[in-house]
Order: structure tokens, then sequence, then C-alpha cells
């Protein structure tokens, strides 16, 4: 009876043209159930990372597996994060967002709510550099007026030179007075994206698109100073640790150290000598204005 078989799985194998041992072959999948369990904790620990960035961090403690076998892992046990849908708007014309090219020619800095758990507002006061996505500060309280503003960015500044521009929204804070007499004595340009369109300030947008999936959701925050800890942690992780898919997977903080030594720091211009502070005029980006300038003093002040 089995030499009949084996007869007939000769001619089979002969009428398709290939090799009995191919024929016969079956794929043995050698699964390591220390990659699958290590897979898992890292998952739990950052749980709004994809199969990609697991991928990458998996690389760094030396596992030798490539995106293609993470994400059959990854599928398998189920840790795909649900994604929101988004609603649909009618596409429009939209001038893109220039890219920075050296460290310090491009900051951009925004606002995030949330609340501590007895229900008392919680904002944060998010800077970036738009060329390393680079985070160097999170400022938490629970109000952030123009002179606070304005604080954070001396002390960012004493470590790291003045920028070129910032790049900001029409937030009563930012169109204050007195962040406006800061800009013009050291010499930063204020670009103000159109009013109503976020994605003109794409940067910080999704960078607070990051911080509040990763850090303000996964959080329960009771009191200010737990709130403050918790935020400088992820803050440091971000920097650290956090692979970024605009970097190549590298950290910002790796990004920063290959380009520093590639772009001269920032002078800022001094003021014009012998003239009184008057509030000049900044750029207000956007495709509707074609790049006017608008006089500062008619802006609202906080």
């Amino acid at each position: 009876m089995r030499s009949e078989y084996r007869r007939s799985e000769r001619r089979a194998c002969g009428l398709a043209g290939m090799g009995r041992s191919s024929c016969r072959y079956r794929a043995r999948r050698r699964e390591d159930p220390k990659l699958r369990e290590r897979l898992r904790e890292l998952a739990g620990e950052r749980r709004r990372f994809g199969y990609r960035r697991l991928t990458v961090m998996l690389g760094r403690e030396g596992w030798r597996v490539n995106h293609k076998r993470v994400y059959r892992l990854y599928c398998e046990e189920g840790l795909a994060v649900r994604r929101r849908q988004r609603k649909r708007l009618k596409a429009e014309a939209r001038r893109p967002l220039a890219r920075p090219r050296q460290a310090n020619q491009l900051w951009t800095m925004d606002f995030t709510h949330d609340n501590l758990a007895s229900g008392r507002k919680l904002r944060t006061l998010n800077l970036m550099d738009g060329y390393t996505r680079e985070s160097p500060r999170i400022e938490v309280d629970t109000s952030l007026p123009g002179l606070r503003v304005v604080r954070v960015l001396e002390e960012v500044v004493r470590e790291r030179g003045y920028p070129q521009a910032i790049q900001v929204d029409n937030g009563p804070e930012f169109i204050s007075r007195v962040v406006d007499q800061w800009a013009f004595e050291h010499g930063v340009e204020l670009h103000f994206i159109e009013p109503g369109k976020p994605t003109q300030n794409a940067f910080i947008e999704s960078f607070n698109g990051k911080f509040r999936d990763e850090c303000l959701n996964e959080n329960w925050f009771l009191s200010l100073p737990e709130a403050r800890g918790k935020i400088e942690m992820w803050r440091r992780d971000y920097n650290q640790v956090r692979p970024h898919s605009a970097l190549g997977y590298q950290t910002p903080e790796e990004f920063t150290a290959a380009a520093r030594g590639a772009s001269p720091p920032h002078t800022p211009r001094p003021p014009n000598p012998g003239v009184d502070f008057n509030p000049g005029t900044h750029t207000m980006i956007g495709p509707k204005n074609g790049g006017r300038s608008f006089p500062s003093h008619l802006r609202e002040v906080s």
C-alpha cells in the first residue's frame, strides 16, 4: 500500500516538473517564545507604539528581527492600537510648511490642556525645535500668561541660544505685547499662522498629538507636582529613547548630536540704535494674505 502511494507521488511530482524534495517540503518556523514575550512586554510599556517603533526598540536590545517578523507576531498577539476615525474635510490648496535646515532656525510652540483628578484645569506650554524635533521644555501650570512664556523662553535661550524665528498661532499669550517686545529686542521673528489653520503649524501639532496620546491620556494626575514630574519624565523619554520616524528612527538627541557641529549658532540681530521700542511688524503666513505683515500694536493684548 505504501509503495503504491509513493509511486503515485512520484508520478505527480514528475507531471508537475518539480523535485520530490520540493514537493514534500513542509515549512517549519523557528519561533522564539522569548521574542514573543519581550514584544508583549514592550507593547505593554509603550502602549501607543506601533510595530515599526517596537522593531527599532527590539533591535537596540540585540534582537535580530526585521519588521515583517515583528508585524506577524504583533498581529498574532493582538497588540494593534485602535485608531480613531477622523472627519473627512474638503481638500483645499495649501502652501507647504517650509522645512528648517539647521538647529535653532525655527522653534515652534503651542498650548495643550488637561484636567487634574480634582477637575482643576491644567495647561502646558510645549516648545520644540522644528529641525531636530527635540523638545527643550514643557512648562506645566494652571495659568501661563505672556510673562510666563517670556520667562520660559529666556531659560531655554540660556542653554541653546536665540532662534531665528518662532512659529505660533494667534493665541492671546503669543500676540501679547510682552512676547512682542521680547522678540523685537532680541531679533527673533514671530511667524503667526492663519487663524483657524493649525496645519500650517504642523511640527508642533504633530508633537501635541504624540504628547496627548502617549502621556496625557495614559496618566491620571492627582496633583500639579505629580503632573510636572510625569510630564518631565515623558519629555526626557521623548528626547532620549523614543525613535522618531522623521529622523530615520533616531532619537532627537542622537540627531541633534550629529547635526550640532554642522550649523553655527544663531546670533541675535540687535534692534536699531537710538530707536525706542515700538512694536514692529511680524509675518503672518497663509495662502489668503500672501504672507503679508500686519502692525503688532493692533493685535490683542493679554
